[in-house]
């Protein structure tokens, strides 16, 4: 399949409108949407921004290439913008990206159609190409620019050639990210090319969306003295155990590539114990292991745990309308409807979420085998009420166990390889996970929690003021990052503990930085361009549904200034919904929850004082903004 299959005239805009990366993705999905490729426009937006949260697709020498594999695309399809300005893509060199290609995959895309994705990303890598597409007058130019430089061919075959006496040893790499249709390649062009222009010899599997290509075989791995993993996703590593191997993002193999060749020729870098991790003391280079690793797991867990959360939480806030204990049928305000909701929100929604919470961390350390182990696990925590806690150790605990199995088992023949993961991993890792859970974990986690919500019910309104500042200061200071969702989950443990007010400041603090950032565009309006007076108005929707990543544009392009206002404004409504008492059973829905506080009204006002703090720091903080 030709590129030019998938980009056509009708989803090419020559002049990008916007300068801000989350406009420009706005656009993009227009056009796609306008050219009728997608079945959800909002559905597919919310996926390339997801995959923007994981790392910037702006990869540097002028270009991003958003992109999303989802159910929310009708038909594969390529959108173009050119910006002559340059787009701030919060791009890996820095630099502005003029050139912005948007990809859009379905679900169950075809190899043809993933192939000519992965293709159009490794064109890109080309400067000359780079050129003709920025000095095309019209939409012709730009296909035919494509078509020229597109080969429809076969992907070349990688031959094996014989070792050749003195000659140095071939480096291996292996290649992949989240979504398999872009950065992978282009990391992989990148390290071909610079290892030609090197004279060192070098094979790349690709893990992209339609499969492994370039399978590194046991010989190769055997002789070669070093492998280089640029990866964002989990790859299979227990091949290279013993090896030199130096792990990094995929990205530093689009940008690093000349670094990583040289350090991997040099076999600078630590031998790979098959611990499931590596022994490098560089953290730089493992992102995603050590703390990088724990953390990476535990927004696995986090991430798709969410939709239980906000779906059940407000389906529960819903019931709430008829009366706080509306379904209750011994209380005179009993309403069977609200029963109904509240069993599906709360009964079944909200109760999977530790399990859920525990299967997908450990499925994010062991791979799928994990996941069952970490679900009943999981289970096990919620039904002794050892809580998050719980739930957080089961998850860990699952995953390690399992990663010991696979360590155990590999004296299994080969032609049983198919047994380990439909009956020795499930067996023993539910087994030895559940038994560890029910004799060691549940009850001393489940008394350190009593403990933590009986000290959190004894605070006096001093203590509970400074717990809301810094629980709400939290929310805003990387606004969706880590220390953001360490405060959301210990607000949800608190909720399944029965103390509803950390989490009323938890929310508070959530809501503020887009709230007051669309304060200041409204009152302040010569401090900003007119393109963030519009992005401000988003902003009073985002903060209104609890969506603190509305600020993240604002906080890019002016670190310094927006989010201490933002932390500063967050801290003061935290604190204020403490000082109140207001509590909050709702784990989510912002404002459209509102009532089901004990105290709605103080509820809003202490975010709307909030939101006044961070819009007032920011009228005096920036200066006046040159209007178009």
């Amino acid at each position: 399949m030709k590129i030019t299959e998938l980009l056509t005239k009708h989803t090419i805009k020559l002049q990008l409108d916007s300068q801000q990366k989350e406009a420009v993705i706005e656009e993009l999905v227009t056009v796609l949407d306008t050219a009728g490729k997608l079945n959800d426009k909002e559905g597919y937006k919310e996926a390339v921004i997801n995959r923007e949260k994981q790392s910037s697709t702006g990869i540097g020498e002028g270009i991003a290439i958003p992109h999303a594999k989802t159910t929310s695309v009708k038909d594969p399809a390529i959108a173009f913008g050119r910006s002559t300005a340059g787009v701030d893509y919060e791009s890996l060199d820095g630099q502005p990206s003029h050139l912005v290609f948007m990809i859009a995959a379905t679900e169950g895309a075809n190899n043809t159609h993933l192939e000519a994705l992965s293709r159009l990303s490794t064109l890109l890598m080309r400067e000359e190409i780079r050129k003709q597409l920025l000095e095309a007058a019209t939409e012709d130019e730009i296909i035919e620019i494509i078509n020229t430089h597109d080969k429809d061919d076969e992907e070349e075959e990688v031959t094996e050639e014989p070792a050749v006496e003195g000659k140095p040893a071939k480096i291996l790499a292996v290649t992949a990210c989240p979504t398999g249709i872009a950065h992978t390649f282009m990391a992989a062009d990148a390290l071909k090319e610079k290892a030609k222009e090197m004279g060192v010899d070098i094979k790349v599997e690709t893990n992209g969306s339609s499969g492994i290509k370039h399978a590194l075989t046991a010989k190769e791995i055997e002789e070669a003295p070093a492998i280089i993993v640029a990866a964002d996703k989990q790859v299979e590593m227990e091949r290279f155990k013993g090896k030199h191997v130096i792990e990094v993002p995929v990205t530093a193999g689009i940008r690093r590539p000349q670094e990583l060749i040289e350090k991997a020729v040099n076999q600078d870098a630590p031998i790979y114990k098959g611990t499931g991790g590596s022994a490098s003391k560089n953290q730089d280079e493992s992102s995603s292991r050590g703390l990088g690793g724990f953390y990476k797991h535990l927004m696995s867990g986090v991430s798709n745990m969410l939709p239980f959360v906000v779906g059940g939480g407000i389906l529960v806030a819903i019931s709430f309308f008829w009366g706080i204990k509306s379904a209750d049928p011994n209380d005179p305000s009993f309403n069977s409807f609200a029963a109904v909701l509240n069993d599906i929100g709360g009964g079944n929604a909200l109760a999977l979420i530790v399990a859920v919470l525990a299967g997908f961390i450990a499925m994010s350390i062991a791979d799928r085998p994990g996941f069952a182990p970490g679900m009943v696990g999981g289970f096990m925590a919620s039904t002794a009420e050892a809580g998050f806690l719980g739930g957080l150790i089961a998850g860990f605990l699952a995953g390690y166990i399992v990663v010991l199995l696979k360590k155990v088992f590999t004296f299994v023949p080969q032609s049983l390889d198919g047994i380990k993961p439909v009956l020795l991993y499930p067996l023993f890792g539910i087994f030895f996970t559940g038994i560890i859970m029910h004799y060691v974990v549940n009850t001393p986690v489940r008394m350190v929690m009593d403990g933590l919500t009986q000290w959190l019910e004894s605070l006096g309104t001093g203590n509970l003021v400074l717990m809301g500042i810094i629980l709400a200061g939290m929310m805003a200071i990387d606004m969706g990052g880590p220390i953001n969702k360490a405060a959301y989950t210990f607000g949800l443990a608190m909720i399944a503990a029965g103390n509803y007010a950390p989490h009323a400041a938890i929310m508070a603090g959530g809501m503020v930085p887009p709230l007051g950032i669309a304060l200041a565009t409204t009152i302040f309006r010569n401090k900003f361009s007119k393109r963030d007076r519009e992005a401000g108005v988003t902003c009073y929707f985002m903060g209104a549904a609890f969506i603190t990543e509305g600020a993240i544009p604002f906080a890019a392009a002016d670190p310094l200034r927006v989010i201490p206002s933002a932390v500063i404004g967050a801290a003061v409504a935290g604190g204020l919904t403490e000082f109140f008492r207001v509590t909050l059973p709702a784990p989510h829905g912002g404002l459209f929850v509102f009532w089901v506080t004990n105290h709605p009204v103080l509820y809003i006002i202490s975010i709307l004082i909030g939101a006044l703090v961070t819009a007032l720091l920011l009228g005096i903080l920036k200066k006046p903004v040159k209007q178009a």
